[in-house]
């Protein structure tokens, strides 16, 4: 712990913007302990990376002259600090009993709040119903394929928003619809897009607008002895904001035409280290106490795995070049190795074909669908719907997701 005199940053999850005409970096807090944001000039970027818990103002000072040839005023950079307290943004004091504050409310609500309601989707039910439904029914146009004869036991579905993901949800859900409705249980596998943990847990009940979908406790609890629960619930509070457990839940919760049914929520971090050094997920000791540990807490029940999960994310506004025609080819054949990898079962492959080129299309489902693939084995997929999302007004950049059904 560090006091404001050597601030050291909090984990943050940080955006390029332009601010009043300038670039400039917006700071958000993954916890959202405070509820405000902070944004800075661009060019004081290098600011952030000294903020270690070494330093103060004066060596703030000294670092950027020397570092990067800045000359900062003294009193300038105690105001940022001060504003980076105000928000809760550093390692302190003040952010750890707001921590605390937050995770007693979270433990004490009857359920996590659908935090997305009223912004992603509608949060009245009638008109959130309505407009899945109208998904829905464009499915039956386009296409009259049966549901999924029995056996399935797990899918893919984004977990991008439904304004642009819409179709592609309707088609998988409205694929393993039998399948849903007959599960008593649910293991539900997000991305993490903001914790830095491996793999969190939470014992909260998932609510939407349809009601409450109930954690499996006794299931939670085994997986929390196998995980360690410190580890398990290190970053509980990042469910609170995720959205991509909380888009397949509503999905879910309305393809079983409001009926609950237990879950397991899994966030699953970032394989950035699996896919840039030499660790490889399947020697990695808390995945496999994970899958082994869940499957012999959910043996002998009716259990659908979904892995709520989009793939690549190119141009501009990841940080890439605009994609071309080449560059749409390109992502075609990337994308298809990647669904013929899942659909043959195969989470060694799916893992391996994104390391190879070091992820640099940013496929943020690479955990929960290779942890899908992990609990599922031996599986077979088949192949739903597939697209290409716009992710910036010249559709420079693009999304790609996709819906997998697994036998």
């Amino acid at each position: 712990m560090t006091d404001n005199q050597f601030p050291k940053l909090r984990p943050l999850d940080l955006h390029p913007i332009v601010h009043d005409g300038q670039p400039s970096i917006l700071l958000r807090d993954p916890l959202q302990l405070a509820d405000r944001a902070i944004v800075i000039p661009q060019h004081l970027a290098p600011l952030l990376m000294l903020c270690d818990g070494m330093r103060d103002a004066s060596g703030l000072r000294a670092a950027l002259a020397i570092r990067y040839g800045m000359r900062t005023d003294v009193d300038l950079l105690k105001e940022l600090v001060t504003a980076l307290d105000d928000a809760l943004l550093l390692e302190n004091e003040r952010s750890a009993q707001a921590r605390e504050r937050a995770l007693i409310e979270y433990h004490h609500a009857p359920s996590r709040p659908p935090a997305n309601a009223g912004r992603s989707y509608p949060a009245d039910a009638g008109d959130l119903r309505l407009m899945l439904d109208r998904y829905l029914g464009a499915v039956e146009i386009a296409d009259s394929t049966p549901p999924h004869p029995a056996g399935t036991r797990g899918l893919v579905c984004p977990h991008i928003d439904y304004t642009r993901g819409g179709p592609v949800y309707a088609q998988v859900w409205k694929r393993t619809a039998d399948a849903a409705r007959e599960a008593d249980l649910v293991v539900l596998l997000g991305t993490d897009h903001l914790g830095d943990g491996l793999l969190t847990l939470t014992r909260q009940h998932y609510g939407t607008p349809f009601g409450v979908l109930p954690t499996e406790q006794d299931v939670v609890d085994a997986l929390a002895e196998a995980l360690g629960p410190e580890e398990a619930f290190a970053g509980e509070l990042i469910h609170r904001s995720e959205h991509s457990i909380e888009l397949a839940a509503v999905w879910l919760h309305h393809i079983r035409q409001g009926r609950p049914c237990e879950l397991v929520p899994i966030l699953c971090g970032s394989f950035g280290r699996f896919v840039r050094g030499e660790a490889r997920p399947e020697h990695d000791p808390a995945i496999n106490a994970l899958v082994e540990a869940l499957r012999q807490a959910t043996a002998g029940r009716r259990v659908l795995v979904v892995a709520a999960a989009d793939l690549a994310h190119v141009g501009p506004a990841f940080g890439g070049d605009p994609l071309d025609l080449m560059g749409r080819a390109r992502l075609q054949a990337a994308d298809d190795e990647l669904i013929e990898w899942m659909c043959a079962g195969d989470a060694y492959g799916f893992f391996a074909a994104i390391k190879r080129d070091d992820d640099r299309r940013n496929v943020c489902g690479l955990p929960p669908i290779y942890l899908a693939l992990r609990i599922l084995s031996p599986v077979t997929g088949e192949r739903v719907a597939y697209d290409r999302c716009p992710a910036d007004q010249n559709e420079a950049s693009v999304v790609s997701v996709c819906g997998i059904t697994f036998r």
